[in-house]
Order: structure tokens, then C-alpha cells, then sequence
């Protein structure tokens, strides 16, 4: 005789069945389940974390009040009022996974926090960097230093007990703090994006960024995220845990209509306006350098030289350098928030493509885009790179030659220097 358990659902929670089948399939008995208190006494002698052991690998109970295993079990009582009954028809993911998940978020947690807070101290005790539009470049990194200093410890308590342990309360802190950073690192991309269309494609028509504009930008962009991601909560969707138990974010599950309009809004004005407008910008940006270059090419050809080098020309190319580290920073956030992205529609359209394993992808890539934008500035920046090399050797990278030829508007007095007596 095969006997099982049939699938939990909270419309059915109050008169759970134990269904049994003959070995040919051919004779169905229904029969009660074991009596309350009999679940009562088993589920609080079973310890359950492993997908494939029903030996314990924690010291935490199960709370299923179902009695079947699911990724849910070892989920603190004060919060299985936030989650959803999508989750309880899914296994105990494999240990493994929780082991992965926590190795990766320790290793970009330590990365991002070291990395940006050198991003910020070498910006702001450097006085050539000290530039209205590197404020917004601060800003950028101290969202991201802050992002991965509120986020991968708890992530890291949650894979080490598989299950979230933190509370229901510091739940919803979690995924509001989660919100609001990555709301703030895309506006500020949003304005770093049209700083570099106002300098490039506009030039000398262009009205340079004031230091006031970009506290200003910058005070806006804090705001507008606060504004965006306190409604849940006050009623406006939720915040609730995922479906892996290890992080918590938005309530993409909920039928109520009311609840997915939050979704809609915040998508369209944190992700699709701010990815179409970026596209838009880097369009024309694009199209200005290419007819730029083209053109110094032509007037070097003319000239019977190789290249330009006067001043000018040489201020234009340290913008489109610029113009290359917002392009490719910008690529690699939307790389990291989409999945994040993609989770949400795909829980309010598509629920049994999101499984608890497949919700990981999203705090997977999402945390890594805070290791991003240090290196990016580290490589790419040839100011940064003269003032890491000089405040911070050990962590320089040895970069002569790399930017000669009269490209590097942004370099050293004495690498402009050494670039004239070469030219002599």
C-alpha cells in the first residue's frame, strides 16, 4: 500500500485526509487524519531542514502546521502569518544550496564594503576629484556600501539556520532597506546619465553641473526612494520573506489587485522609465562621440599626423572615458536588477515558475552589483587610478603605458608631462 499525505492548501488546513490506493490503482479509501493532537506531538518531535533527510541538520522544530514537509518548516511561528501558501506545496531545497548562497554573499559583502568605502574616501580626500559630478559618483557607492552592510549579515544568519530567523519585524526592515538602496543607486544612474548626455551630446550650449545642482539631484534621489518604498508599510503591498526563506522582499503573490498596482507603479518608475531614458540618453551619447571621433580622425588626416593633441580634443576624450564608465556601470546594474525584476512579474502572472530556488537568482545578482562600480572606477577612471596609486599603493594596479597617446586628459601632472616630452 502507497499512502501520502495529500497536497497542503489553507482552504483545506481545517480537515486535513490521509488518502491510501491500492498497488493497481484501482481502489480509493479516505480515511481521517491523524487526530490534532497526535500532529501536535509528531510535529513537535520533527526536526526538518535537509529536502532529502529527515535527520536534522539544525536545532530548529518545524512549524509547518500541515504536517508534510516543505521549504517552510523551520520558519519561526511569528512569521508564517507573512508567508504565502504558494511556498508550502515546495520541498526543503537541497542544504547545498544554502551553503552556496552564504560562500557568495560573504565573499561580495567583504568586497563591496572594502571596495566603496575606498570609492568614497579617495574621492572625497582627493581634490582634482572632488568635481560636481563625482558627488554623484559618491553617492552611488555610499548606496552601495550601505546596501551590502545592512544586507549580507542577515542573509548570511538565514543560509547558516536555512530558514529566517530574524524576526517578522526586522523582515520587513530588510527588504525596505534592500528597496530603498537599489532605488537610490538607479536614480543616481538615472542623473549620472544625464550629466554625461548634457556635457556630450549639448557641449559648449550645455549649462555645467553645478556642486548645488548635484546636492540637489542627490537630496531628490533620496526622497523620491524613501517615497517609493514606505507604502508597504502602510497597507500598499508588503514585505514579506521569500520564497527560499533566506531574504525577504516584496509580496509578489497576493491575488488583490490593490496589492499588484504597487508593483506596477514602483516597476515602471524604478526600472522601465529610468531603463528606457538611459537608453534613450547613451543613443544620442553614442551617436555624438562616434561623429566626434570620426571627425578628429578626418582633421588628423588633413594635418598629416596621427592624432590631435591639443587640449581640447584631449578634454573630449577624458568625457567620452567618462561616457564609457557610466555606460558599462549602468549595464552591469540592470544585468544585477532585472532578475529581481522578472521575479515580480513572473509571481503575479506565471506563479509556478517561481520556486523557491529560482527566488535566490534575484538576491544573488542584486548583491553583486554592489562589487561592480568600485572596480569599474578602479580600471577605468585614470584620475581614481592616480589617486588609488598614490594614497593606496598596495591596492593600485600598474598602469603605465595603458593610457599614453594623448587620451588620458584625466591623468597626473606628471604623466601630462611625460606625454609632452614624448610627443617632443
Amino acid at each position: 500500500m502507497l499512502e501520502y499525505l495529500r497536497p497542503c492548501s489553507l482552504a483545506r488546513a481545517q480537515s486535513p485526509v490521509r488518502r491510501s490506493y491500492s498497488a493497481e490503482g484501482s481502489e480509493l479509501k479516505v480515511v481521517p487524519a491523524r487526530s490534532s493532537l497526535a500532529q501536535s506531538k509528531h510535529r513537535s518531535k520533527l526536526k526538518m531542514s535537509s529536502w532529502n533527510n529527515p535527520n536534522p541538520v539544525t536545532e530548529l522544530e518545524s512549524t509547518n502546521p500541515y504536517g508534510n514537509y516543505t521549504v517552510v518548516d523551520t520558519a519561526p511561528k511569528e512569521i508564517l502569518h507573512m508567508v504565502h501558501e504558494h511556498w508550502y506545496q515546495f520541498p526543503p531545497m537541497n542544504p547545498l544550496w544554502y551553503g552556496l548562497v552564504g560562500f557568495w554573499m560573504v565573499i561580495m559583502g567583504c568586497l563591496s564594503i572594502a571596495g566603496n568605502f575606498v570609492v568614497i574616501w579617495v574621492f572625497m580626500n582627493t581634490k582634482s576629484l572632488r568635481s560636481p559630478a563625482n558627488l554623484l559618483v559618491v553617492n552611488l557607492a555610499f548606496s552601495d556600501f550601505l546596501m551590502m552592510l545592512t544586507m549580507f549579515p542577515p542573509m548570511v544568519v538565514s543560509c547558516y539556520w536555512q530558514t529566517w530567523t530574524l524576526g517578522a519585524l526586522f523582515c520587513e526592515i530588510y527588504a525596505f532597506l534592500g528597496s530603498l538602496f537599489g532605488c537610490a543607486s538607479i536614480w543616481t544612474m538615472v542623473f549620472i546619465t544625464a550629466d554625461r548626455y548634457n556635457v556630450i551630446v549639448k557641449g559648449v550650449s550645455a549649462e555645467p553641473l553645478t556642486s548645488g545642482g548635484a546636492m540637489l539631484r542627490i537630496a531628490g534621489t533620496w526622497f523620491f526612494s524613501f517615497a517609493w518604498c514606505l507604502p508597504p508599510f502602510f497597507g500598499w503591498n508588503r514585505y514579506v520573506p521569500e520564497g527560499n526563506m533566506t531574504a525577504c522582499g516584496t509580496d509578489y503573490l497576493t491575488e488583490s489587485e490593490f496589492s499588484k498596482s504597487y508593483l506596477y507603479v514602483y516597476s515602471v518608475w524604478v526600472y522601465i522609465f529610468p531603463l528606457f531614458y538611459i537608453i534613450y540618453s547613451y543613443t544620442f551619447i553614442v551617436k555624438a562621440v562616434a561623429a566626434h571621433e570620426k571627425g578628429m580622425r578626418e582633421q588628423a588626416k588633413k594635418m598629416g599626423v596621427k592624432s590631435l593633441r591639443s587640449e581640447e580634443a584631449q578634454k573630449t576624450s577624458a568625457e567620452c572615458r567618462l561616457c564609457k564608465v557610466a555606460l558599462m556601470t549602468v549595464t552591469l546594474w540592470f544585468m544585477a536588477w532585472t532578475p529581481y525584476f522578472v521575479i515580480n512579474w513572473g509571481g503575479m502572472f506565471n506563479k509556478p515558475m517561481v520556486t523557491p530556488l529560482f527566488s535566490i537568482w534575484g538576491s544573488v545578482f542584486a548583491k553583486a552589483n554592489a562589487v561592480y562600480n568600485p572596480i569599474v572606477y578602479a580600471i577605468s577612471h585614470p584620475k581614481y587610478r592616480a589617486a588609488l596609486e598614490k594614497k593606496l599603493p598596495c591596492l593600485a594596479c600598474n598602469t603605465e603605458g595603458r593610457d599614453g597617446g594623448g587620451s588620458d586628459a584625466g591623468s597626473t601632472a606628471t604623466a601630462e608631462n611625460n606625454e609632452k616630452a614624448e610627443s617632443a
